[in-house]
């Protein structure tokens, strides 16, 4: 099985290389004898046109997830259309096509956040002003991606195959010393196809979003010259049940602040995010509704090195609530509402152990430069429950006593990136590999697999 699967990204690499290397790429630059070449050069000026595809081969030796067994592999592919036409100055119209698809070797739990197949992801119509009250006005209205803060709570995916998509309006105004405000309100798509044979069939049938789901969120930015830059936000998500589906009917209101500074050559940097969770939900689709209460934390301080490889050393640590007593009338595990987990926690896809819920992780991280077309970093993490009688969420495993503990076990990071071909094919790999703790060998519905083994390896094409 993993040989037919190595022969089958050798062959997408020769076709990303044939289409990369064709007679109109140029040489050029004096650090990698290589010019970007873009569609966009050959186009009229009010047209911009550009295409991703991603292919990305993944290998996990045991599958930890509750009711799976075995080791389990997956090709994703990714192709990113993105069209975007200025019809007079500051007013462009735009959208984007998604294809997420997945060759899988029979055995993979496929979920929407791998397959998602023939999407229009964006059709927005976009308007820019300057000089709107000292600064410059910019709206998007139709559906829509969004990146919010640090991403941990409103993201457009990028390691993930599949992206998040809205539907409605996002404002912002930047003030001439960066100050931001920015308020949304949107309808979240929820991707489709859901049923396991249509995704395994990479089957076409397009998101859906209606009045039954509902996100808005206020935001502020601003520097302070003495302790960098702030941000304070206030989310809220409305969630109804739909007609032939039950949801966790979530009322969510989720205030939090954000202070950093970001990475300079030879000086500190740190970063503080709090956000506390108020409202109703509940624990599952079945459940009775609750109280929700939930706060989460994330700290970090960094230091970059002014020397060969621009090493940064960075001490991280995190911790998202959890339902301390699964009998009373309260849900305290925080919801992490749209946000991307990747970039703290590690690679997601078939792997993704490790999530922003119920949830204490310190950790230490090494981030090198060896050159200009490289960067890697290596890690390691350790990860707790923060309530032992709540479930270990990416995993479906749980211990209503509390008697197996909270230590989930150690993770250990490696990742490479090369631009091989600066801004036209990018080159990345990445390994994880998990310890086992105590909760993983001994809750009654863990498979107590004994250490985890993941890597992955991908080719980006870009033009």
């Amino acid at each position: 099985m993993l040989r037919s699967r190595i022969r089958q990204i050798a062959l997408l690499v020769l076709a990303g290389n044939v289409v990369i290397g064709g007679p109109t790429a140029r040489a050029d630059s004096e650090t990698s004898g290589w010019e970007t070449w873009r569609i966009d050069d050959h186009l009229f000026d009010r047209v911009s046109l550009t295409v991703n595809h991603r292919v990305r081969y993944e290998y996990l030796n045991h599958q930890f997830r509750a009711g799976t067994t075995g080791d389990t592999d997956v090709i994703a592919l990714r192709t990113l259309v993105n069209l975007r036409v200025r019809l007079w100055e500051g007013v462009h119209i735009g959208g984007e096509f998604e294809d997420s698809r997945a060759e899988d070797s029979g055995d993979v739990l496929l979920n929407t956040t791998i397959v998602n197949s023939a999407e229009p992801l964006r059709a927005y119509l976009e308007v820019e002003r300057k000089d709107f009250f000292g600064g410059t006005l910019f709206a998007q209205g139709g559906r829509i991606t969004m990146d919010l803060g640090s991403r941990r709570l409103v993201a457009r995916n990028r390691f993930r195959n599949t992206i998040n998509g809205f539907t409605g309006i996002d404002v912002s105004w930047t003030g001439e010393g960066g100050s931001v405000l920015r308020g949304f309100w949107t309808l979240p798509q929820q991707r489709r196809p859901t049923s396991a044979s249509r995704l395994r069939h990479n089957a076409v049938e397009f998101d859906e979003e209606d009045f039954d789901l509902q996100f808005w969120g206020i935001y502020a930015s601003t520097e302070f010259a003495a302790v960098g830059r702030g941000e304070i936000f206030l989310l809220g998500l409305h969630e109804r049940n739909e007609p032939n589906q039950l949801t966790r009917q979530r009322e969510l209101y989720t205030p939090g602040l954000r202070l950093f500074r970001s990475p300079a050559a030879g000086q500190f940097d740190y970063m503080i995010e709090v956000a506390l969770q108020a409202g109703k939900s509940r624990a599952s689709t079945t459940a009775p509704r609750l109280d929700h209460f939930a706060h989460f934390e994330h700290a970090e301080v960094g230091y970059s090195f002014d020397a060969i490889w621009k090493p940064r050393v960075v001490a991280q640590f995190d911790y998202a609530s959890g339902d301390d007593n699964p009998t009373d009338n309260e849900n305290n595990r925080f919801d992490t509402l749209f946000g991307a987990r990747r970039f703290d926690f590690g690679p997601t896809g078939i792997y993704g152990p490790f999530a922003r819920a119920n949830l204490v992780s310190p950790g230490i991280r090494l981030v090198l430069k060896p050159a200009r077309t490289v960067a890697s970093f290596l890690a390691f993490r350790g990860y707790w429950l923060a309530a032992r009688r709540d479930a270990w969420t990416t995993a479906g495993v749980r211990d209503p006593s509390g008697r197996s503990g909270s230590y989930l076990g150690s993770q250990f990071e490696i990742r490479v990136q090369w631009d091989v071909l600066p801004g036209n094919l990018k080159f990345e790999t990445g390994y994880a590999h998990v310890f086992d703790g105590r909760f993983m060998r001994a809750a009654p519905n863990s498979n107590d697999t004994g250490d985890l083994d993941y890597v992955y390896t991908q080719l980006v094409v870009g033009f």
